[in-house]
């Protein structure tokens, strides 16, 4: 059976980065891996094993295309609307809470933030099937 163990992203800044993901998520640094032309940052905290791998690409100056393969990375928290305002008063600017209620019944209350590269992160409530 597979374990699912990183996401990978591209990013230019790297500080910028690290501070956007410890000030929104509470992820600390768990490994670095220096290297001639690119380093990688392997970000985590005490809530999963999982990991959020930032690759920095050395002398890169242009922002990265996203593209329109690219969908998001997803969190869950414990308080969704405690978690919004805290963003915000972080200046985070996260979007508009949304109940997704599709048919009337709901399925998740959530709430999309950008990351400095433009990368969009859903953070979800820990309920239902996302509890």
């Amino acid at each position: 059976m597979a374990k699912a163990i990183h996401s990978m992203i591209r990013v230019r800044d790297e500080q910028r980065s690290v501070d956007f993901y410890a000030r929104a998520f509470g992820l600390e640094i768990a490994d670095r891996l220096d290297f001639t032309d690119f380093t990688l940052v392997y970000l985590s905290n005490s809530e999963t094993a999982f990991e959020l791998e930032l690759t920095v690409n050395k002398g890169r100056d242009t922002p990265y295309d996203l593209g329109d393969g690219y969908g998001h990375l997803a969190v869950s928290v414990a308080d969704l609307d405690a978690e919004h305002a805290r963003f915000e008063s972080a200046g985070l600017a996260p979007r508009k809470i949304v109940e997704f209620a599709p048919d009337g019944t709901l399925v998740g209350r959530f709430f999309f933030v950008a990351d400095p590269d433009g990368y969009q992160i859903e953070v979800l409530e820990r309920s239902g099937r996302f509890g």
